[in-house]
């Protein structure tokens, strides 16, 4: 077969084929020859039915549809091996089938032309001296005593107070009842949805619940009831409230405050396996040393990433973007189904297609991260040790303990991902890094964009920049254990506002 290849965009390669006359006689004749012991035609026995009577009943334009799918496709096949092509993907035709089928005739030459994704060409550019500057996470000064005054607080013990008013830091019970509140006539109210509660406990800690409620409730005594007035901005997540006055009637029905145990070794080994208080702060300083470690070390990764990718040239293929899309898809919707959700329901026709074109730059973003990696790691000679192959693979197949797992596919993603971990330790090795305080990168990023910002549109729209002020109960992060039970390194307390009136 004569064979004519051609570079193109995205990847491809561009092949014109012509099929020797001899190749497209044979075929048709073996076409022809399985729709007669095939076809069903009244009055004939199968394989007896006679050729003419077989082309007028099956119509020539259906035997030859026939014989250039197998044309095209077996050709195809051929030239991909007689070239040694690395093809991704199926191919596409690019002559039309109706061109072929008219042109087409048994015993003589047939070209059509198509096109086959191939891996694409990573040109790295300079990599091998990239100039960054990276966030350096530095422990918080007094974060060790911070950490203990909130466990303490956690253990604290509510003692009943009939002394005195409310103050900041309590804890209360209350009822209360919101009422609309008449623009033209105040006297005129109506009860709030589901805005009312008996026996409602609230401490009062800013961001703990509606502000002006939490600061009326401050200075009330045991049994008193007041009305607070609350403007809920314009903005405000419940519609119904948005821009309006509530009146809420407080009632005070029980007061506390907070006994907070001694700090001593005894309240260590409570919250932790320490046996004594210096050996809890000892753990606790080199636990958020190793996160203060960690976070520098992740800043300086993404900034060395980024700082390849801006010199990285990959012509990406489209079927290569398309394989990355369905991962990253298929990665959502086992991580949603875990949480419960009905993906059957979520993922619908349209709103695959909308995920689709939204993780599509996430995608490209990802195969040339990680095509860039893998190529540093050939151009370097960079391998991995078998004995640290081989201590993650049992790692991860324990995850996987009970499921249906390709140990030897684990073992190549395990391979190409510690290469890709030894190709940034060899940028960060070549590499000349500042470190800035943490925070920093991002004000000069922040102060950037308001600078292109005000050059493009004086005028910014500030009613799209709005505050979700919505209420929500104030959670620890998932990450909170230290041997077993707290993980200062990673917890924080993420105190939240909460409030009773959502829907």
């Amino acid at each position: 077969m004569k064979v004519t290849q051609e570079k193109l965009p995205a990847s491809q390669i561009g092949l014109e084929i012509e099929i020797p006359a001899e190749t497209t006689k044979k075929v048709y004749e073996r076409i022809v020859q399985n729709f007669s012991r095939s076809a069903n035609i009244p009055g004939f026995r199968k394989g007896k039915v006679p050729r003419q009577i077989l082309l007028q009943r099956l119509g020539p334009q259906r035997i030859k549809a026939a014989a250039i799918e197998d044309l095209v496709q077996d050709s195809l096949k051929q030239v991909i091996e007689q070239e040694a092509i690395k093809v991704l993907g199926n191919y596409q035709l690019k002559s039309s089938y109706e061109e072929l089928i008219n042109q087409f005739q048994p015993g003589e030459p047939l070209t059509f032309s198509a096109s086959v994704d191939t891996p694409p060409n990573v040109d790295l550019g300079d990599y091998g001296n990239l100039s960054i500057k990276a966030e350096e996470t530095q422990p918080e000064p007094g974060a060790v005593d911070s950490f203990l005054e909130e466990r303490r607080l956690e253990q604290a013990t509510l003692i009943p107070v009939e002394s005195r008013p409310a103050q900041m830091g309590d804890v209360t019970v209350i009822d209360y009842l919101g009422r609309f509140v008449s623009q033209e006539e105040r006297e005129e109210a109506v009860s709030i949805p589901n805005g009312e509660a008996s026996d409602f406990q609230l401490e009062l800690q800013e961001g703990k619940f509606i502000k002006e409620i939490v600061e009326g409730i401050v200075g009330m005594s045991v049994e008193e009831t007041k009305e607070i007035l609350v403007k809920f901005a314009s903005d405000y997540p419940r519609e119904d409230l948005a821009d309006r006055e509530v009146t809420f009637s407080v009632t005070l029905k029980e007061l506390k405050e907070k006994e907070l145990p001694e700090l001593d070794d005894d309240f260590a080994q409570e919250i932790s396996e320490q046996e004594t208080l210096e050996e809890l702060r000892a753990s606790l300083t080199k636990q958020f040393q190793e996160k203060a470690e960690r976070e520098t070390a992740a800043s300086k990764e993404q900034a060395l990433v980024e700082a390849l990718l801006e010199r990285v040239e990959i012509d990406l293929p489209e079927t290569m973007i398309e394989q990355e899309v369905d991962q990253i898809l298929t990665q959502t919707a086992i991580q949603m189904e875990s949480y419960g959700m009905d993906i059957k329901k979520l993922f619908t026709k349209e709103t695959v297609q909308q995920m689709r074109e939204r993780t599509r730059p996430d995608a490209i973003n990802r195969l040339k991260q990680s095509l860039a990696l893998e190529e540093i790691s050939k151009r370097e000679s960079l391998t991995v040790e078998p004995e640290a192959i081989d201590k993650k693979v049992e790692e991860l197949m324990e995850q996987f303990s009970g499921q249906d797992v390709d140990s030897e596919r684990v073992r190549n993603f395990v391979e190409s991902d510690l290469l890709k971990e030894k190709a940034i330790q060899w940028l960060e090795e070549h590499a000349t890094i500042e470190l800035v305080p943490k925070g920093s990168l991002a004000v000069a990023e922040e102060e950037t964009q308001s600078q292109v910002e005000a050059s493009v549109s004086p005028q910014i729209d500030a009613a799209e920049q709005t505050i979700d002020v919505q209420a929500q109960e104030s959670l620890p992060t998932e990450e909170a254990s230290v041997s077993p039970q707290i993980d200062a390194a990673e917890q924080t307390i993420d105190v939240q506002a909460q409030e009773s009136t959502q829907d």
